[in-house]
């Protein structure tokens, strides 16, 4: 597909551009306590694309599709602005989390998420986790058919480990991995990015701000019910106060060199691999430009060091997930984390 010009450095997704930073949509119908009113979701989405953001990422488990939804309303109409991204096998069921990889679970949530979206076709189409119950292959196969079809573009995996993407990518070839990747979480480093660089996939780095911890937002865990990092045991005491002194240095460093935390999250982000596409979320058009501002950051090495050397290994206390949540990640584990298990 063809976008339009960015002002906004791009990298590419399946041979088209999109611009580096991206918008990741999910906290405008999902996780983090209550939602935005729908007219607050759409200005914010609608000036993103007027800042020059070419991709959007949904999910079917956003909101139980409200997120798709949201989309279709406020930036339908724009739709030859911007890569749309939306994915399957975790859904949302009568409230329900659900993780199903069948091939004809799939193809209904496909068409199901189509119609939300109001489109005919979805340009790039994850595997939102691996279903540890069916065979990879398998669900591939239903995305295979789905794109023979017409119904879909591109063919994506999310946190899944290298042995899987390689696995899928045997069946056809995968376009963009999506992974949480930050200063704070370096698991992609153990394998997947290798993988991506080997069989140029895209590498789309989600929670790329450490789901606000390093965007200067969290100075304390007083979290509003519904927040999803109120299991998680980083944001956990004694945890979460060893971490916000690693924080408290990380701000310094940005302060240092002038720009915002957030914006050296993401610049470090970017500047790990030409491949690395991020797709912070945000529900603040002050945040959303921030943000934007950031591809055109150039880290030197050094700051790139003092970086690394915050969050050396063995840094950050605290899993990345509770342990029930964690069954569901494929992503390899850290050294640290191995000896932890």
């Amino acid at each position: 597909m063809t976008l339009p010009a960015t002002s906004i450095p791009t990298r590419p997704i399946a041979g088209t551009p999109v611009s580096a930073i991206s918008l990741g949509c999910m906290n405008l119908s999902h996780a983090y306590d209550t939602p935005p009113s729908e007219e607050e979701g759409a200005r914010l989405l609608n000036h993103a694309l007027d800042l020059g953001i070419t991709h959007l990422d949904s999910a079917a488990l956003y909101g139980g599709g409200k997120n798709e939804g949201l989309i279709a309303r406020s930036v339908g109409h724009r739709r030859k602005d911007y890569l749309l991204a939306s994915k399957c096998v975790l859904d949302l069921i009568e409230g329900e989390r659900v993780l199903d990889g069948r091939p004809e679970t799939i193809t209904g949530s496909l068409e199901r998420s189509l119609k939300r979206l109001d489109t005919d076709f979805i340009d790039l189409y994850y595997m939102h986790r691996l279903d540890r119950n069916v065979p990879i292959e398998d669900s591939m196969g239903a995305l295979v058919r789905a794109k023979e079809a017409g119904k879909i573009g591109a063919i994506g995996l999310s946190e899944m480990s290298a042995a899987s993407i390689r696995r899928a990518h045997a069946v056809h070839p995968i376009a963009a991995v999506q992974s949480e990747y930050s200063p704070w979480v370096r698991n992609p480093e153990v394998a997947v990015l290798d993988a991506c660089a080997e069989l140029d996939i895209a590498f789309l780095a989600f929670s790329p701000v450490a789901r606000g911890m390093l965007a200067g937002a969290i100075t304390s865990i007083d979290f509003k019910a519904g927040d999803i990092r109120i299991p998680m045991p980083r944001f956990q005491e004694p945890n979460f106060s060893h971490n916000l002194k690693l924080v408290e240095r990380f701000n310094k460093v940005a302060a240092d060199l002038g720009i915002t935390p957030a914006q050296l999250s993401l610049a470090w982000v970017l500047a790990r691999s030409p491949q690395i596409i991020a797709i912070p979320g945000t529900r603040s058009i002050a945040h959303l430009e921030e943000n934007v501002k950031a591809a055109s950051v150039t880290l030197s090495p050094e700051a790139i060091a003092a970086v690394d050397e915050i969050f050396a290994p063995g840094a950050v206390a605290g899993a990345r997930y509770p342990a029930p949540v964690q069954k569901q990640i494929d992503t390899e584990l850290l050294p640290e984390e191995t000896e932890q298990a």
